[in-house]
């Protein structure tokens, strides 16, 4: 392309931006383009949504930093975007520029003209009311991809969802309605209305790892060179239960001062963790230097208690944290874990929420078991699983057997810096304060 320098007022250059993938931190070098908020010709002004990212960490809406309109978009849907490189080109004639990040061209790019839609999808489209959603589809990178596989446009699809998601059900919905068209009268009025389709049965197929999955692939295996330490106990919640029935009727009596309904046992837990951690801050810490040099290795002493909250969500295994837990309250803690649970329902869990945690709590019994075997991530020292609560008997002080709530907890320590007595100890630390609410609010700041 040539570059054409001219004085005569007929022409007006344009002066063309590259937009480029900025770095957003936690070492990610690369995101998954799964929505597009803006077309070659869109007008954009600064702070406008340019595209939605998925990291292996959380998913990020991309704005821009420059008013004009696209000129052209450097990847499409699924396509994986590196750090540092354009993800769009904008004209941005008429608005300031610096020469290092403009250039002057006489034609803009065009884009590549759309591929052909399935005639399939245009038939089983027409049989349908259109959504009055307008811009792109909201689906999840894995839905996307499934998509793409059985070549569906999700432009077809009518997401039940929230806000018109698209959900994995909705895809397979409209593959059983291909199939039946496919396979019947290609007119689809001659379909009896009381007809059900057979459910389709999907054949093997081999998909990549989604962005939450490459996630936990690489903290995994990192956690392969760390020598775990197993420690299970059970804490019995009598006591704690009816603390959490007093905080409940005390909720109940003012409903406008709290986001939530009810305060479940897991804000009590993460407070009885940080007082236990302010006793030990040995299980707050985490290692830095060469670890293959035992002479390089220091141990971090971190002053914040970055309690993450493992939680089971529509996207897969996500762990937030609960920033400063020292420094807050129960309802404060509580508040906290509504926000993040409710987010993290809607796949907007942000990178400060998912970054900086320093000792992780996983709650499996709320799906079933006992005990785990938690793994411990490598920024960590510590990781505790809680199991399901069951009414078990116990022989009281007098030899009568009577009724208590059991709770099993299993830990799991880097037993590189963590010893057996020092986890039991940390351990006993926590489970006394759980039992003892009487405790647990004398240390409370």
């Amino acid at each position: 392309m040539h570059t054409i320098r001219t004085f005569h007022s007929s022409f007006t250059s344009q002066i063309i931006k590259p937009f480029l993938l900025a770095d957003i931190g936690e070492g990610i070098t690369e995101c998954e383009v799964i929505q597009w908020f803006v077309e070659p010709g869109s007008k954009v002004e600064e702070f406008d949504k340019i595209c939605e990212v998925q990291s292996d960490k959380a998913s990020v809406e991309i704005t821009s930093r420059f008013s004009g309109k696209i000129v052209k978009l450097h990847y499409q849907l699924n396509d994986i975007a590196k750090v540092g490189q354009p993800l769009v080109d904008i004209d941005t004639a008429g608005q300031d520029s610096s020469p290092e990040a403009e250039r002057e061209v006489l034609d803009a790019p065009t884009s590549a003209p759309p591929a052909p839609k399935n005639e399939v999808n245009k038939k089983i489209a027409q049989t349908q009311p259109k959504s009055k959603r307008t811009g792109p589809k909201l689906a999840t990178p894995a839905v996307r991809r499934i998509a793409k596989e059985n070549g569906i446009n999700l432009e077809a699809v009518n997401g039940s969802g929230d806000n018109g998601r698209i959900l994995e059900k909705d895809v397979l919905k409209k593959l059983r309605l291909i199939n039946l068209f496919d396979s019947s009268d290609p007119s689809p009025q001659t379909t009896p209305v009381s007809f059900i389709p057979a459910p389709v049965t999907l054949g093997e197929r081999t998909e990549a790892l989604s962005a939450i999955q490459k996630a936990m692939f690489k903290a995994m295996t990192r956690s392969l060179s760390i020598p775990q330490l197993g420690y299970k106990d059970d804490i019995e919640l009598n006591a704690t239960t009816e603390y959490r029935t007093a905080l409940n009727k005390h909720i109940s009596s003012n409903p406008s001062q709290y986001p939530f309904a009810k305060m479940t046992y897991l804000p009590i837990f993460i407070k009885c963790l940080s007082i236990a951690l302010a006793e030990f801050p040995i299980m707050n810490a985490s290692l830095t230097g060469d670890q293959n040099d035992v002479n390089s290795v220091r141990i971090v002493l971190r002053p914040s208690h970055n309690i993450g909250v493992a939680m089971d969500t529509p996207q897969g295994l996500v762990v937030p944290n609960i920033k400063d837990v020292q420094s807050k309250t129960i309802f404060d803690i509580a508040a906290e874990v509504h926000r993040l649970t409710e987010l993290g329902k809607k796949n907007a869990l942000s990178l400060n929420d998912l970054k900086g945690g320093t000792i992780t709590l996983s709650n499996i019994g709320a799906l079933g078991g006992t005990y785990a075997n938690p793994v411990v991530v490598s920024s960590e020292l510590a990781i505790v699983a809680l199991g399901r609560t069951q009414t078990l008997p116990r022989f009281d002080r007098d030899g009568n057997v009577v009724a208590k709530q059991i709770l099993p907890v299993s830990w799991s320590a880097d037993h590189r810096l963590i010893d057996g007595a020092t986890i039991a100890r940390f351990g006993n630390k926590w489970k006394s304060l759980i039992e003892n609410p009487a405790l647990l609010a004398s240390e409370l700041r």
